[in-house]
């Protein structure tokens, strides 16, 4: 399985993403996912989110979480992009492709791997006010 971790202070160039995919002839699903920051956090109005990590750590969870996902399902390729810093309400934070032969394990897995990503991966957020 191909993966793709990228962990950047800049925005998300989710078109630049797109025209950047690979994929083999025997896929049929692709799944994107883009996460923004809402404008209520906790029932309150926010402006923006800090996001903070330990990098390192961020690596090596999600390499474990790959690793899971690849054991699961039949992915062909994962890329992730993770925002950290000051991310503006309506701004995307987070940014995943699943390619897969099929739609049924592309959802599931992306589910998962979202999921897994906010229990174990060390990404705090902090809203602005």
């Amino acid at each position: 399985m191909k993966r793709r971790l990228t962990i950047t202070t800049e925005p998300i160039d989710e078109s630049a993403l797109l025209a950047n995919r690979e994929m083999s002839a025997g896929m049929g699903a692709v799944i994107c996912f883009l996460g923004v920051v809402r404008g209520i956090e906790d029932d309150e109005r926010i402006s923006a989110i800090e996001y903070e990590s330990f990098e390192r750590m961020v690596e090596h969870q999600f390499d474990l979480l790959f690793g899971e996902m690849e054991r699961r399902w039949p992915i062909e390729s994962v890329r992730l992009v993770h925002r950290i810093g000051v991310v503006k309400v309506n701004e995307p934070s987070l940014w995943v492709e699943l390619v897969a032969p099929h739609r049924t394990e592309a959802f599931a897995a992306c589910q998962w791997l979202i999921d897994e990503m906010k229990r174990v991966v060390p990404i705090w957020k902090k809203p602005l006010r």
